[in-house]
Formats: structure tokens, C-alpha cells, sequence
């Protein structure tokens, strides 16, 4: 039987981890358990939870810093800074409805160790980008500090990046602090209707790389936009980019760009409610969690490639394999379902095959545990990177402790 450990303190956490390290006994780390699927399943005799270690632990809001112990959940932290009209900008995503775990809770910690961004990302950078500090345990069971707590003190702020998207693997999170930014005054998103993949990508090209100021741009084929719900609900495919900032500015901005894009058709515009309620749709897979591509059997991937090249690789996979796929991040992110349960390896070939000649990196986010342990869940590593992850482990954790297996079966 699977022994639960679940300290409230760091120096708790801290002895928790060396008395594991000391008798080499392989811990889980779970902090809300949401993203508990995403990632190769884990062999540990002991499960270590850090969903007590909760609270904000400083917030400064005229210095836009905010810190919080990893167990936190996200939402208390969003609402700490609504209050003072300020915002996580990386716009951390929440995948429970895609994989299944509507009872769990996000939290602060289990965000920055799988590194998940929003359609932000593309504008205002990754979640790594605005972590400035964290606290964390190694697998010795030593209490480190990267980082600061402002930016003039960024000490180790190398080491924050790392840390971030290790799942878990190099140390176990006690505190992290982020830089925020403010709410924007206004939100506006223009939508073009009708627009096959490749005009669309080009569509999106020129918005991001005008003058005007886009904050996200996403482009949903005809089954995804009748199953996103909402305002972009449609039978017709929905290409959509956001703007923010002051109100006057945003009603400008909107105008020039859907001048810009006449060619590509008339845009509508949606209210400020409505793009707030698509935007958080997209950041959390809804087209493909909602309906019949949310059945838990069909696998879920995750490609990142150049956003000129996104309706190509997909074109490509869907030659050889049965899938639907959506598009974030200006067609950078690629969002696909494979629609036949008894694919091969959830389709790992056709897919990695298409990934290795276009360019870019594929990760299986939804599998069964079976899936997930025999097929390399994230982009495979050889050579140099192989060497420098094996290293890197050995250095934090030696005794291989920590969510041993969970990236890479190495690692």
C-alpha cells in the first residue's frame, strides 16, 4: 500500500525528502493533482503531497511581485491579484476537463512545474519567463533558493528556468515568486469566419507582425469551433486575434487591424465578455475536451512547430492517421486528438515522423497509463541533451527519488 506524505512546512519537507533520500525510497510528487496524467506514470513506493503548503507568502503590488507557497492553489493567487486589477500574464492553463481530474485543484506549484502558458505566450512570454524566484528542496533533502524577489536581484535566476517544466524531477517546489502585470483596461477579439487552415495561418501572420499590437491569435477548424461554445460557436471555422490595453487604443487598434485583414474577409468583434470566455477556452483545450473528441480513450497531443509551418504538418499527419487538430499561438501550437482509439502507440510514428521533417516537438498530454509508459510521452532526447539531463538529475538528485521516470525513463 502506497504511503501518503503530506507536510505543512518547508523544514517538514525538507526532512521528509533526506529521510527518503537516506533509505532511497522513490517518491510521487503531487501538489492539487490535476495534471497528475500529463507524463510518463510514476513507480514510487511513497506518495509526497504539497497541497498543505499553502499561502501567499509576499505580495507587492506597486512592485508587480507577488510570491506564494507552491501549494496554493492558482485560483487564490488570480484572486489576490484581481483585487489590486493585476494578473498572472503567462495566463496558467488548466487542463482538468481534458484529462479527467475535475476533483483536483490547480495549484501555483504544480503550474510552474509543468511550465503550462496560455495563448498569452506568444505576446508576453512563458510562464518561465516572469518566474524571478523559487524555493525549492533537492533530493538530498537541502533547502535551496534561486532567484529574488525583485529583479534587480536575479541571483540564480537560471536555475528558476530550469526548474520550471522539470515536473518535479530535480526538487520539489516550497515557494515561488512571479512578476505580475496589470489587468488590461479593455479586451477586444476580431474573428474572420469561413477561412480554410492555410488562410488562416497567413491571416494570423500578418496581425502578429503588425503594428497593432496582438496579444494571442488562434484559429479553430469548422468541428472545433461548433464545439467550443460561446460566442465563436459556429458550423463555420473561426480565426481569432486579441487586443488589450486602454479603451481607446483597443477601439483603434481593432479598427486598423480589421482594415488590415480585408482581404481575408469582414472580422467581427466580439465584446470585452465574450473574448475573455474564449480566450481561457483555448488555453484550456475546450474544443477537444468538450463533445466527442473528450473521450478519455483518444489520445491528445501537443505539437510545437514554426506557426508558418502548423496547417503543413498537420496536413501531413492527416495523410497517414485519422485526427483533427486546432491552433494557438498563431498557428505555433498545434492542439490534435487522434480519432482512432487503437492507433499505433496513439499515433506516435506518423506524428513524430511529420515533427522530425517539418520541425518542431510533439508530447503526448493524454494517454492511458499504459500508453504513457511505453511511448516517450515528451520529444525524445539524444546525444548531448541525453547526456545533460542524466547529469543534471544525478546532480539533484542522486538517489533518484524524485518522480523518478516521470520526463524521460532516465530522468
Amino acid at each position: 500500500m502506497v504511503d501518503s506524505l503530506r507536510p505543512t512546512t518547508e523544514a517538514a519537507l525538507a526532512d521528509t525528502v533526506a529521510a527518503a533520500s537516506a533509505e532511497q525510497v522513490p517518491l510521487e510528487v503531487v501538489a492539487g493533482g490535476s495534471k497528475r496524467g500529463f507524463g510518463r506514470p510514476v513507480q514510487a513506493a511513497r506518495t509526497l503531497h504539497i497541497d498543505g503548503m499553502t499561502g501567499i507568502t509576499l505580495y507587492e503590488p506597486s512592485e508587480l511581485v507577488i510570491s506564494a507557497r507552491a501549494g496554493t492553489p492558482v485560483a487564490e493567487v488570480e484572486r489576490t491579484l484581481a483585487a489590486h486589477g493585476q494578473r498572472l500574464p503567462f495566463e496558467p492553463a488548466d487542463y482538468r476537463a481534458l484529462l479527467g481530474t475535475d476533483e483536483s485543484t490547480p495549484t501555483i506549484g504544480g503550474a510552474v512545474a509543468c511550465n503550462l502558458s496560455g495563448p498569452a505566450r506568444i505576446a508576453a512570454g512563458a510562464l518561465r519567463d516572469h518566474l524571478i524566484g523559487v524555493r525549492f528542496v533537492n533530493g538530498h533533502g537541502e533547502v535551496l533558493r534561486a532567484g529574488g524577489r525583485v529583479m534587480k536581484n536575479v541571483t540564480g535566476y537560471d536555475l528558476c528556468k530550469l526548474l520550471a517544466g522539470s515536473f518535479g524531477t530535480l526538487g520539489v517546489l516550497s515557494d515561488v515568486t512571479f512578476k505580475v502585470l496589470p489587468q488590461p483596461e479593455s479586451t477586444a477579439t476580431l474573428v474572420l469566419r469561413g477561412l480554410p487552415d492555410v488562410a488562416a495561418m497567413a491571416a494570423m501572420a500578418r496581425a502578429l507582425g503588425s503594428p497593432f499590437d496582438v496579444t494571442a491569435a488562434a484559429h479553430l477548424p469548422a468541428w472545433a469551433a461548433s464545439a467550443s461554445g460561446g460566442a465563436t460557436q459556429s458550423d463555420r471555422s473561426a480565426t481569432a486575434m486579441r487586443l488589450e490595453g486602454f479603451e481607446a487604443s483597443v477601439a483603434y487598434r481593432s479598427a486598423e487591424l480589421a482594415a488590415l485583414l480585408v482581404d481575408f474577409g469582414t472580422a467581427d468583434t466580439l465584446d470585452d465578455e465574450a473574448g475573455r470566455a474564449f480566450w481561457p477556452a483555448i488555453r484550456d483545450v475546450a474544443p477537444i475536451a468538450r463533445g466527442t473528441a473528450g473521450d478519455a480513450d483518444r489520445a491528445v497531443w501537443r505539437i510545437s512547430t514554426k506557426p508558418t509551418e502548423g496547417a503543413a504538418l498537420l496536413r501531413q499527419i492527416a495523410d497517414r492517421l485519422p485526427v483533427r487538430g486546432f491552433y494557438d499561438w498563431g498557428g505555433g501550437l498545434v492542439w490534435l486528438v487522434v480519432d482512432d482509439p487503437q492507433a499505433e502507440e496513439c499515433g506516435a510514428g506518423p506524428i513524430r515522423e511529420a515533427v522530425a521533417t517539418i520541425g518542431g516537438h510533439a508530447t503526448l498530454v493524454r494517454g492511458s497509463p499504459a500508453q504513457r509508459a511505453a511511448i516517450p510521452v515528451f520529444q525524445p532526447v539524444a546525444g548531448p541533451l541525453a547526456v545533460v539531463a542524466a547529469r543534471l538529475k544525478a546532480s539533484f538528485d542522486p538517489n533518484r527519488i524524485l518522480n523518478p521516470g516521470r520526463m524521460y525513463s532516465a530522468v
